[in-house]
């Protein structure tokens, strides 16, 4: 935070965002928020960041342009894989139920 000083003699300083005239003090200390500021606005990008994580069409803080929808593409082909995986095996433990079931039958 800056401050004029309108009148070194007498001690007043102006703020000059707010055009604000008052009696410098040696009690008071002014700090600048702009480094807090700009800590605050790049936690409120990686926020938004991890919100938009959560939605597979939403565009993520360190991609590159055009890849808004890796995650859905992503996820449709993991899960087509998975689900033939386990189709697969499923029909395998089927198929090897009815074959042991013939032959039990025959014996029996």
């Amino acid at each position: 935070m800056s401050v004029i000083r309108i009148a070194p003699e007498v001690h007043l300083v102006m703020d000059p965002e707010t055009s604000l005239v008052a009696e410098e003090r040696e009690d008071v200390i002014a700090y600048s928020m702009e480094p807090v500021f700009e800590r605050l606005d790049k936690l409120d990008a990686i926020a938004d960041d991890l919100v938009n994580s959560l939605a597979p069409d939403m565009p993520l803080l360190n991609s590159w342009p055009g890849r808004e929808k890796t995650s859905l593409r992503a996820g449709i082909y993991s899960n087509a894989f998975y689900g033939l995986i386990i189709g697969l095996a499923f029909s395998g433990l089927l198929a090897l139920i009815m074959y042991i079931r013939s032959l039990l039958i025959g014996v029996i």
